[in-house]
């Protein structure tokens, strides 16, 4: 929806980004033996590696587009972000909350950063970028919890609900000061700011009663939810 809410012209930047974080994401989860996931990641690992050489990339009816609009500096970012994805194969939980921010950082923030900087953001945009990136990271995570408790994860490093509360005002303290700053990027590259449209409220709705998050009652109204896209796409800022 918010790739849809984009310029056309930012879509032929924004759908094979977000292509690759589905199969990237999906990777770990379609085989219950870590080393084929292990095996799948690093297809993706060479795929971007060949990209950044400048090689004739395997064809891949996601790779294929994905090279025409990365560069070495964005398939570093990505890489790390495939490497991020090791998380999911295996049951350990995450060390400590600085583990978890990365792993935020390096997902839903490095996939923000790439898709802005290739429409055009400069690095000084980078932080604010990655702050928004965070926050709707964390509301993609909070969305993710009972799947995957049910799958035997540990998703959270403290999921008592005075911290689930926390971590969502530390979010929204991070997108907070991301907003105030997100007008001094380029018009064409907020675009890639477009799928935290909704992380506002729904944080705000986690930090005032946590218990929605295992709940899974997150989601706003979908008419509300598209009004706010709207909006957010035609003001140019979330």
């Amino acid at each position: 929806m918010a790739a849809m809410a984009a310029p056309p012209a930012a879509r032929d930047v924004l759908f094979p980004l977000y292509a690759f974080n589905v199969e990237v994401s999906r990777a770990p989860w379609v085989t219950q033996e870590p080393m084929i996931a292990e095996m799948r990641l690093q297809w993706w690992r060479d795929a971007l590696d060949e990209i950044a050489r400048g090689d004739t990339p395997r064809r891949h009816e996601v790779v294929s587009p994905l090279s025409a609009i990365l560069d070495d500096p964005a398939c570093a970012v990505l890489d790390r972000l495939v490497l991020a994805r090791r998380w999911d194969i295996y049951r350990d939980p995450f060390e400590d909350a600085a583990a978890f921010d990365t792993f935020l950082d390096d997902t839903a923030g490095g996939l923000m950063w790439v898709a802005a900087r290739a429409l055009g953001a400069p690095d000084a945009a980078e932080q604010t970028v990655r702050d928004i990136g965070f926050a709707h990271g964390l509301v993609a995570w909070f969305r993710a919890i009972p799947a995957l408790e049910a799958a035997g994860r540990v998703p959270l490093v403290d999921g008592r609900p005075e911290a689930v509360a926390g971590l969502a005002r530390r979010a929204l303290d991070r997108l907070g000061q991301a907003r105030k700053t997100q007008t001094a990027l380029p018009r064409a590259s907020r675009a890639a700011l477009l799928p935290a449209w909704k992380s506002a409220p729904i944080l705000r709705a986690v930090a005032k009663d946590p218990a929605r998050v295992s709940a899974g009652a997150m989601d706003l109204s979908e008419a509300g939810s598209r009004l706010r896209l709207i909006l957010a796409a035609g003001r140019g800022r979330i």
